[in-house]
């Protein structure tokens, strides 16, 4: 298998632990919004906009502690700032699906608000998958990455071998 099966299997990968924490999010966006559809008076865009939120913070742990736990943790501020966001985007696209549904067209059925809850969440989700994985968690530079594999290496082998200096090679011995 050559260098390009690798990546798409690294994708694939990717890809199902984002489905996973997605899955995860997507359980509390359903049960936050229909318990708040149905438990209070709170107009059904805004209750939708509130398990939004929540599924966001949920989201975040998973991707950062799950999905994208092998990506720079140097810039944490910034990450989570991105993430908000970006994550706002996906809930404006969420709810606005939502919106047009009920007020564009009247259709406020429960079943009708999850239907449209669906398709919100699946065209948001398209978005937030490409936006958090290009800006948000993003991939170690190949020097950083190296280096934090030679230190995993060197704490499960004590004592490694002497690697050769490429820089400053040996002088060749003359055979007489």
């Amino acid at each position: 298998m050559g260098q390009g099966s690798s990546g798409l299997r690294r994708l694939a990968h990717e890809i199902a632990k984002f489905g996973a924490v997605g899955a995860l999010g997507t359980v509390v966006n359903f049960g936050v919004s229909n318990l708040l559809w149905h438990l209070t008076s709170l107009q059904a865009v805004r209750a939708n906009v509130i398990a939004t939120v929540v599924a966001i913070c949920v989201n975040y742990l998973g991707f950062r502690y799950f999905t994208y736990r092998d990506r720079d943790k140097g810039a944490r501020t910034k990450e989570l700032t991105l993430f908000l966001a970006f994550s706002v985007v996906g809930l404006v696209i969420e709810n606005g699906v939502l919106y047009a549904a009920i007020y564009g067209f009247g259709w406020d059925s429960s079943l009708q608000r999850n239907i449209f809850k669906v398709v919100g969440i699946g065209l948001g989700t398209l978005f937030r998958f490409w936006s958090y994985r290009t800006w948000v968690f993003r991939t170690l530079p190949a020097r950083e990455a190296v280096a934090d594999a030679e230190s995993f290496l060197e704490e499960a082998d004590p004592a490694p071998a002497p690697t050769p200096d490429l820089n400053h090679p040996k002088p060749k011995q003359r055979v007489s």
